[in-house]
């Protein structure tokens, strides 16, 4: 994709509600990726911010009252709305996610002391919640909702192991339920300049079933072709 350098941003919420029902019937490791996905489109939206030299308190009026004429006062201002919805989301969904952890500690066995089960909260703060005891289950793979169409050679995308005809099913935070026709994944790779992103793919080759692949992908502008990926991906 060779114009991902300026992405459009589209109006309106990024995300439903953490707390709309749903994530109450998660698990604690499935509410875990949502948070990381929360805060991963978080982290895309800031650099739109900062790719327009501004932050949520940069005036967008000048002094007699007129929107500036020298920024997009338009994407500013729906990326702006975007991050609250999304900081809104992330506080419903840690509520939930505290909500879980303590019913958790309340069913560890009833032999232990209150002082042991209070250690044992402080000990798991800071840990990796999908680290905490689950019922089994497989990885589900998302719907493919991309095809890459060409990689160009020394490219990001080339050095990262993409080929044409490969069907992305991840690309960082974004998949087939939020990806608005690739708009999500321009986001994506401008917030993300420099810092890896993971991207999985299915790819057909000769055996009976499709290679499911994990690649790490880099956005960059200095590897001397167009774009920060040089790749061009079509929508399914």
């Amino acid at each position: 994709m060779s114009n991902l350098v300026a992405p459009t941003v589209p109006s309106g919420p990024t995300t439903a509600s953490a707390t709309n029902g749903s994530a109450t019937r998660l698990t604690i490791a499935e509410l875990q990726k949502k948070k990381d996905q929360i805060e991963g489109e978080l982290r895309a939206l800031g650099g739109i911010l900062e790719s327009h030299g501004v932050d949520m308190n940069t005036d967008l009026l000048t002094p007699d009252g007129f929107p500036r004429s020298d920024i997009d006062v338009v994407t500013i201002r729906t990326t702006r709305s975007k991050i609250i919805h999304l900081r809104n989301d992330w506080k419903e969904l840690m509520d939930v996610i505290e909500k879980r952890l303590h019913e958790h500690f309340a069913s560890l066995d009833g032999t232990e002391s209150d002082d042991e089960n209070e250690a044992k909260k402080d000990d798991h703060a800071g840990v990796d919640l999908s680290a905490l005891p689950q019922d089994p289950a497989p990885e589900t793979l998302d719907q493919p909702f991309a095809k890459v169409n060409t990689v160009e050679e020394n490219s990001p995308a080339a050095a990262a192991g993409l080929k044409p005809g490969d069907l992305i099913r991840n690309f960082g935070y974004v998949n087939f339920q939020n990806h608005d026709r690739l708009r999500k994944v321009g986001e994506c790779v401008q917030g993300n300049e420099g810092q890896t992103i993971l991207v999985k793919i299915s790819r057909i080759g000769t055996g009976p079933r499709p290679q499911e692949l994990r690649l790490s992908l880099t956005p960059r502008r200095d590897w001397g072709g167009r774009g920060m990926l040089g790749c061009h991906i079509l929508p399914l």
